[in-house]
C-alpha cells in the first residue's frame, strides 16, 4: 500500500491535459458524503473551475447559509489550512455559486455549464417507495429536463452504484443495464402508493386497532396522549407499508431493494434523456463506499456509511451470529478513490450518444471475502473492545451456520424475549425489576438489530457477483504518471488489513465516542440546584411524597369514624369493591377517584376535619418518604416555588402543607356540612394537571423549561413532559420504559418510613415545619 499521508493541495502538479481548467461545473449532492469530497477536490486540485452548487434550502436556512456551514466541515480542513482564509473567502465569492432548489424542481440553470457531476440520491437502502422514486428518479428527470431547457451542452457524469444490476450471479459488465421495464409506469405507480396506503390507514378497522393499543398503553395519561399516540402509530403503519411496497416491488423485478431499483431507473432516464439524445454521458458505479484511504486525510468519514452500523453492532456484542456467506465478496472502496474516478471521468468526456460506464470496485482485482472482513472486525474489537457496563465488551465468534439456521434461532429468541417481557410487566416495580426491564430492552434491541441487518445486508453479504472494471482500469491508466499517486484509484494497492485496522475502524469508533450519550434512564449524579426565583418544583403525592394510596387513606378515615365492632363489615365491603377500583384505575385515574369518592357519602365535614388534624394526619406524615421531603427542602433552599399537586382529596394532603409553598388538591362536594359522595370539581390528574400547570406557571411567571417535576406513575407523563427537569421516582414499569425513551432522570427514594422515619430532625430542615409532627417514638400510635 502506498504511504497514507494527506496530500498538500498547494503542491499537486498541474497537467493541462488532465484538468478541468476553467470549466463551469454544476455539482449536485454537495452536502452529502461523496459530494463533500468532490467539492473539496474541485477546490483544492482544480483551482480555475467555477462551481455551481444545487442546494435545497431547509426551513429558514438558505442554500448560501448551508454552504457556509458545509465549508467548515473537517473534509475542507486541509485545503483551508493550505491556502489560508483569504483564499478561502476569494473562492467562496468568485468560484462558488449557490442555486437554490431541489433536483425534481431545480429551477433555471445557467446556460454555460461545461460539466455536470450528478451524485445526489437517497442514502437509505429501504426508504418508502414514493420517497425513493422522488429522490432518485424524479431527481434525474428534473435535472436533465432543466439542462435541456438551459441550452447548455455539458458532459454529464452520473454517479450510480455498482449494485444497480440487481440480483445476479457471475460477472457484471461495465455496460448498459439489460431490462425492458417501463420505468415511467413504475414511477407513476410508486407515487400513487402513498395515496392508496394513506387512505387504507384511515379505514375504521385499522384505526380501531391502533386506538385500542394506544388506550392500553397510555389510557392513564389522557385522551390527547392516546390520540397523539394513535396518530403516530398510523403514520408508522403507513411508513412501514410503503417501505414494504418498495422492498417487495424491487424483489419482484429482480433487484435487491428499492434503492438499487430506483438507481437503475435513474440510469435509464439519464441514457434516454441525455446519453442518447445528442449529448455526452458517463456513468460511474461505485460499490460500498467507506472512509478515505489518503485524501483529504486518512480515515475521513462523514457519519456512518453502509457497512458501519453492522460493524459497530458486532463491536457492541449485539450480533451473536449473522447470515452471511463466508466466501462471498464484500466489495468496498475508499471514498477518495471514488472521487478520483468521478473527476477522471469528467476530464475524459464520453463521445456524443455513446455513454461510457465505469465500475469503481475492488472485488475483481483485490477481493475482500466476507470471512476476511469478519476476521478483521473481530481482531480490532478484541484488541480495542467497546466499553460496557462491566468493562470491555467481548465480541462473539461467528460460525456462519447459514441463513435458515440464523432465522430459526432469531425467531426462538424473539419468543423467549416476549414471554420474559410479559412476566416482568406483571412484577412489582423495584430496582431489581427495573434492571431486568433494562436488560430485556437491550436484548430486544439486539434482536431487532439482528433482524434488520439480516434483511438489509442479505444481498450484500451473500452475493456471488463480481464486477468487471476494465474501463475503470483503463481510465486510471490514462492519468499522467506524476498524478497517479494523488489522483489515481488503483485498488490493487490497498492493503485491506492495514486499511481496516489503522484507518477505517479507528475512524468509525472515534465517531461513536464523539457522539456517545448517557444511557436513557440511568440515575444521574446529584448536583447542586441552581438558585432561581422563577423555577417551580412540582411533586406528585401518592407514591412520590407519601407511601400511601387512596384506598388505604379511605380505610384509615373510615375506621377512625367506625366502632371496632363494625370494622369487619367495612373491610368486607371494601374488599368486594377492590376489583372495580382496579378496573377503573387501569382505564382512567379520574374515574377511579370518582368511584372511590362515592364511599365518602354521608360523612360529616366537621368529623373528617377532626381526624385530619389528629390521628389521620399523624398517620399520613408517618408514611412520608424521607428522600422526598429532603428534595423539597433542597428546592426551597434554592428559592424554588414548591408545589404539591394531587388528584386526591385535600384532607389527605393537608398534613403536608407546611412542607410546600402551595398544596393543590381535590375537594369533595358537601351539602349542609355532609359529604355528598361527589367531587366539587373535576380531579386534577393526567392532562388536566398539565393544563393546570401551564396556567399556574403563567400566573407565577415561572420558567417551565428550567423547572422540576417528580412523579411515579405513567399518568404523570402528561405534565412531566412540560418540565425541563423531569424525574421519575420509584416508577412503575410503564413509566420506567417511557423515562428511558425520554431520557428522564430515574430515582429510587426510600419507600418505608421504617427505613428513615420522619422526625423533628428531618422536619427542622424546613423553617415552618408542623409542630404536631409525630416523634420517632410515637410512630406506632400514629399509624
Amino acid at each position: 500500500m502506498t504511504d497514507a499521508t494527506p496530500t498538500d493541495p498547494t503542491t499537486t502538479p498541474a497537467d493541462p491535459a488532465f484538468s478541468l481548467g476553467s470549466s463551469r461545473v454544476l455539482l449536485t449532492g454537495a452536502t452529502g458524503f461523496v459530494g463533500q469530497a468532490v467539492l473539496e477536490r474541485l477546490l483544492s486540485s482544480h483551482p480555475d473551475t467555477r462551481v455551481s452548487l444545487l442546494i435545497r434550502p431547509k426551513s429558514r436556512t438558505t442554500g448560501e447559509t448551508r454552504l457556509q456551514t458545509l465549508l467548515k466541515k473537517p473534509v475542507f480542513r486541509t485545503w483551508r489550512e493550505a491556502v489560508g482564509e483569504a483564499e478561502v473567502e476569494r473562492a467562496i465569492s468568485e468560484r462558488l455559486t449557490v442555486i437554490q432548489g431541489d433536483l425534481a424542481n431545480p429551477g433555471e440553470l445557467p446556460g454555460d455549464i461545461d460539466v455536470v457531476l450528478h451524485g445526489a440520491s437517497t442514502v437509505s437502502f429501504d426508504p418508502p417507495i414514493d420517497e425513493a422514486f422522488q429522490t432518485n428518479v424524479d431527481g434525474a428527470t428534473g435535472l436533465y429536463g432543466a439542462l435541456l431547457a438551459s441550452g447548455s451542452d455539458p458532459h454529464v457524469v452520473h454517479v450510480s452504484t455498482a449494485y444497480v444490476g440487481g440480483m445476479r450471479k457471475g460477472v457484471s459488465p461495465e455496460a448498459p443495464l439489460e431490462h425492458e421495464i417501463d420505468w415511467r409506469a413504475e414511477n407513476a405507480a410508486a407515487k400513487s402508493a402513498r395515496r392508496r396506503v394513506e387512505m387504507a390507514s384511515r379505514q375504521p378497522e385499522v384505526l380501531r386497532g391502533l386506538l385500542a393499543k394506544s388506550r392500553a398503553k397510555l389510557g392513564k395519561v389522557g385522551p390527547q396522549a392516546v390520540a397523539a399516540d394513535a396518530e403516530a402509530a398510523r403514520i408508522e403503519w403507513v411508513t412501514k407499508r410503503l417501505i414494504d411496497h418498495g422492498r417487495i416491488r424491487a424483489e419482484s423485478l429482480g433487484w435487491t431493494d428499492v434503492y438499487t431499483l430506483t438507481k437503475a431507473f435513474a440510469e435509464r432516464a439519464a441514457e434516454e434523456l441525455w446519453g442518447t439524445a445528442g449529448h455526452r454521458l458517463s456513468i460511474v458505479r461505485p460499490s460500498i463506499i467507506e472512509s478515505a484511504l489518503r485524501h483529504p486525510f486518512p480515515g475521513w468519514l462523514d457519519g456512518f456509511k453502509v457497512a458501519d452500523p453492522l460493524i459497530m453492532a458486532y463491536g457492541r456484542g449485539q450480533l451473536p451470529e449473522f447470515p452471511g456467506v463466508p466466501d462471498s465478496i464484500l466489495d468496498v472502496i475508499p471514498v477518495d478513490f471514488v472521487v478520483n474516478a468521478i473527476l477522471a471521468a469528467a476530464v475524459t468526456p464520453a463521445p456524443v450518444d455513446e455513454p461510457r460506464y465505469y465500475q469503481v470496485v475492488s472485488g475483481a482485482r483485490n477481493p475482500l471475502p466476507f470471512h476476511t472482513m469478519y476476521e478483521n472486525v473481530k481482531e480490532f474489537f478484541t484488541e480495542n473492545p467497546m466499553p460496557g457496563d462491566d468493562g470491555g465488551i467481548a465480541v462473539p465468534s461467528w460460525r456462519f451456520p447459514g441463513g435458515r439456521s440464523v432465522e430459526r434461532t432469531l425467531r426462538l429468541q424473539e419468543r423467549i424475549a416476549s414471554v420474559a417481557d410479559q412476566a416482568v410487566i406483571r412484577m412489582p416495580s423495584n430496582p431489581r425489576t427495573r434492571q431486568w426491564t433494562e436488560t430485556l430492552r437491550r436484548r430486544q434491541q439486539g434482536l431487532d438489530q439482528l433482524r434488520y441487518f439480516a434483511e438489509l445486508y442479505r444481498a450484500y453479504v451473500q452475493t456471488e457477483l463480481i464486477f468487471d472494471d476494465r474501463n475503470t482500469r483503463a481510465l486510471h491508466a490514462s492519468i499522467p504518471d506524476e498524478l497517479k499517486a494523488d489522483r489515481g484509484f488503483d485498488v490493487a494497492e490497498i492493503d485491506w488489513h492495514e486499511y481496516f485496522q489503522s484507518i477505517h475502524f479507528p475512524s468509525i469508533t472515534g465517531l461513536t465516542k464523539a457522539f456517545a450519550k448517557r444511557p436513557a434512564g440511568r440515575v444521574r449524579a446529584k448536583r447542586a440546584l441552581p438558585v432561581r426565583s422563577d423555577v417551580l418544583a412540582v411533586f406528585d403525592f401518592e407514591g412520590t411524597v407519601v407511601e400511601s394510596n387512596l384506598v388505604e387513606q379511605y380505610l384509615w378515615m373510615r375506621l377512625g369514624m367506625t366502632p371496632k365492632a363494625q370494622w369487619p363489615q367495612e373491610f368486607a365491603s371494601l374488599v368486594v369493591s377492590v376489583p372495580g377500583f382496579l378496573r377503573a384505575e387501569r382505564r382512567d385515574r379520574g374515574e377511579f377517584i370518582r368511584t372511590l369518592v362515592r364511599r365518602y357519602k354521608g360523612i360529616r365535614v366537621e368529623e373528617l376535619q377532626e381526624l385530619v388534624q389528629g390521628r389521620f394526619g399523624a398517620a399520613m406524615l408517618s408514611r412520608a418518604i424521607p428522600d422526598a421531603l429532603d428534595r423539597v427542602a433542597q428546592h426551597r433552599a434554592a428559592g424554588h416555588r414548591t408545589v404539591l399537586v394531587t388528584g386526591a382529596m385535600s384532607s389527605a394532603a393537608e398534613p403536608f402543607s407546611a412542607f410546600f409553598d402551595e398544596v393543590v388538591a381535590g375537594e369533595m362536594h358537601a351539602s349542609k356540612g355532609v359529604l355528598t359522595g361527589y367531587l366539587a370539581a373535576p380531579p386534577l390528574v393526567d392532562e388536566a394537571r398539565a393544563a393546570w400547570l401551564r396556567e399556574y406557571a403563567a400566573g407565577h411567571g415561572a420558567n417551565l423549561t428550567q423547572s422540576y417535576g417528580y412523579g411515579d406513575s405513567l399518568a404523570d407523563v402528561a405534565w412531566l413532559k412540560l418540565l425541563g427537569n423531569a424525574s421519575v421516582v420509584n416508577p412503575d414499569t410503564d413509566l420506567y420504559r417511557h423515562a428511558q425513551r425520554m431520557k428522564w432522570t430515574v430515582e429510587d427514594w426510600t419507600r418505608r418510613s421504617s427505613d428513615r422515619p420522619v422526625t423533628p430532625a428531618n422536619l427542622a430542615l424546613l423553617p415552618d415545619a408542623p409542630a404536631s409532627a409525630p416523634e420517632e417514638g410515637d410512630r406506632s400510635s400514629a399509624t
